[in-house]
């Protein structure tokens, strides 16, 4: 009886953790539909990255159908299936890389053709022509100029050699179905609301500018404050070093944007989309600057508020001082992302340049007077007013 109820106990334990595991799954099952509902409101709300998304999924299909109408409903292609296949995967982001990924696929898929053919034709065996083939073709796709399309050497012979009778007028066939499906998968992308990503990238740069701003200002208040401990330093240090991630996501995007222009019809209707390397470029080096030396003050000031480190702690007024040029500079760092996309706050933000001008000559006589004979001090100090310098260099130019 013991036994059985062992036996009991046990397999309701391992009823009880079915049961939990199914409802982890459903939670998770939960969270995937909630979050896919969520993007398909946004999607529907306006325009967004998931409407976007959804636009080049239709198209996709919308090439594919196209190019199975034409060669394969229409005008029965003997091998008709390659025509669709290479129009979906040629509806790509964005138009530029369409016809390049395009040129480089024919070719590929060119090259493991003509291999196979040439030398499945006279071994007249699938498996020992396989042998043969299949590395030399590999060794095809490595050549860099085919770049990431260079697999299709590989696909294309496999396609040769498993798909029948192997004869010149197949393989011909094979690639006039693969050239009339790049032309309908490029077509289709860059007549159709051809992809365009300069609104993401000034979103991505605006976000970054704000995180820029709001860290900064998390510093003076907390220097102001006179909150000088190790936890709340170490959380201003972590952002902006996260900061950074976000300025790199920026420049991705900043060239992601300039690569959907190129070829882009759109772009002659987009009155608002100023031309590539004009405001992007700029922008992300400014935040790089305030990125980098950001990084470099939190750091000064993490060291400052460790126990057991030497680096002192800067007085209250010297404090408050560098407090008010961490403000301005953040306020700086807000009005050139006003100033670049889409206000004209130019006056202000020239204006906020003095100021900030003005501030560091005061903090920098007002170091200068504070400074001790103390080496640690002179090392404190030292960083933070280098820091500000090259925090303000990069401001000043910009704003002037």
């Amino acid at each position: 009886m013991r036994d059985r109820w062992t036996v009991w106990g046990g397999d309701r334990g391992g009823t009880r953790g079915a049961v939990r595991g199914v409802r982890v799954t459903g939670r998770a099952l939960w969270h995937e539909v909630t979050a896919a509902a969520h993007s398909a409101a946004r999607a529907w709300a306006g325009p967004c990255r998931e409407r976007d998304l959804a636009v080049q999924a239709v198209k996709a299909a919308l090439a594919a159908w196209v190019a199975w109408a034409v060669a394969g409903w229409w005008l029965h292609a003997p091998v008709a299936f390659v025509a669709p296949w290479v129009a979906v995967v040629l509806v790509e982001s964005t138009v530029y890389r369409s016809i390049a990924h395009g040129l480089q696929q024919l070719a590929a898929i060119a090259a493991g053709t003509v291999v196979a053919t040439a030398v499945a034709l006279p071994l007249h065996h699938t498996v020992a022509a396989m042998a043969v083939v299949l590395p030399l073709a590999m060794l095809l796709g490595q050549w860099r100029r085919l770049g990431s399309q260079g697999i299709y050497a590989a696909t294309g012979a496999l396609f040769v050699l498993t798909n029948g009778a192997v004869t010149v007028a197949t393989s011909a066939a094979r690639l006039t179905e693969a050239l009339f499906g790049a032309a309908v998968g490029i077509t289709v992308n860059a007549l159709v609301r051809p992809p365009l990503y300069v609104r993401d990238s000034r979103a991505v740069l605006k976000d970054a500018t704000e995180e820029a701003h709001d860290i900064l200002r998390a510093v003076a208040e907390g220097l102001a404050g006179g909150r000088w401990d190790a936890e709340e330093a170490g959380a201003w240090h972590e952002r902006a070093l996260r900061l950074h991630r976000l300025v790199e996501q920026a420049r991705s995007s900043a060239e992601w944007s300039r690569e959907s222009l190129r070829g882009n019809l759109r772009r002659h209707r987009t009155g608002a989309v100023p031309p590539p390397g004009e405001g992007y470029d700029d922008a992300v080096m400014v935040l790089d600057y305030a990125a980098v030396h950001t990084a470099g003050v939190t750091r000064t000031v993490l060291e400052a508020a460790t126990e057991g480190r030497a680096a002192p702690r800067p007085y209250p007024e010297l404090a408050r001082r560098y407090a008010e040029f961490l403000r301005r500079t953040a306020h700086a760092l807000r009005l050139y992302s006003h100033s670049r996309f889409g206000g004209d706050r130019d006056d202000e933000l020239r204006a906020a340049v003095a100021r900030l001008r003005a501030t560091l000559d005061e903090l920098r006589r007002d170091l200068v007077r504070s400074t001790r004979d103390d080496p640690d001090e002179v090392a404190t100090y030292g960083a933070l007013l280098a820091q500000a310098h090259r925090l303000a260099d990069q401001l000043v130019v910009s704003g002037t």
